[in-house]
């Protein structure tokens, strides 16, 4: 059996660069979730992030493209904890049960939370370039949209609009675990609590749908 040589490692000069790429987003998150995008200046986020008002532009030519990074981030965010295909033959309440838990993880991590506070409060100050902004991203389909289409086709679910079917199911969670904590500060659920919400909210849909 050959075995692959290690891939190369990357140069000490990208890393550096990955790092204060990354260390500029996490200021950006920072100044925007303290002062609000308009009183947050490219100076602030270049002195809370050790870097120069000129590697800032190098990596962002303005504060604009920088809040859509951090939406993109917020997208990317979810998108990797939500591919999850739809498996023909498992019953659907052992995907929806593994599909919404894999939600609930992703709407109680702090990453997240913040990034959506930011975006959220964006919007409400500036809803036309929020709008803008996440009008790019609206090409992409949603995981549990994707899902909720497949196991249509399959014959599993009665057929109804998938994207508002999806919105109902997590719109269950985001009540007790997103806009608590998004909005008043709330603590993130205990663990036996988030599994009731998920369970509850599955049972439910399935009542319905299945």
């Amino acid at each position: 059996m050959s075995i692959s040589p290690p891939a190369p490692a990357a140069p000490a000069a990208s890393r550096l660069t990955d790092r204060k790429r990354h260390a500029i987003v996490a200021a950006a998150i920072a100044e925007f979730r303290a002062n609000g995008f308009e009183a947050t200046s490219m100076d602030k986020i270049a002195a809370s992030a050790g870097v120069s008002k000129r590697t800032v532009y190098n990596h962002f030519p303005s504060k604009d493209e920088l809040f859509a990074q951090i939406l993109h981030q917020l997208w990317d965010s979810s998108a990797a904890l939500m591919a999850i295909a739809y498996r023909a033959g498992v019953p659907l309440r052992e995907q929806l049960l593994e599909l919404m838990s894999q939600k609930m993880a992703l709407l109680q991590d702090g990453y997240f939370l913040d990034l959506a506070r930011v975006a959220i409060a964006e919007t409400i100050h500036s809803p036309a370039r929020a709008q803008d902004m996440v009008a790019r991203l609206s090409d992409k389909e949603e995981g549990v949209t994707t899902w909720l289409r497949a196991a249509q086709a399959d014959g599993k679910l009665l057929k109804a609009d998938p994207l508002f079917s999806a919105t109902l199911l997590q719109g269950q969670l985001k009540t007790f675990a997103f806009w608590p904590q998004v909005t008043m500060g709330q603590p993130p659920l205990p663990p036996t609590m988030q599994r009731q919400v998920v369970e509850t909210a599955v049972d439910m849909f399935l009542a319905y749908y299945a």
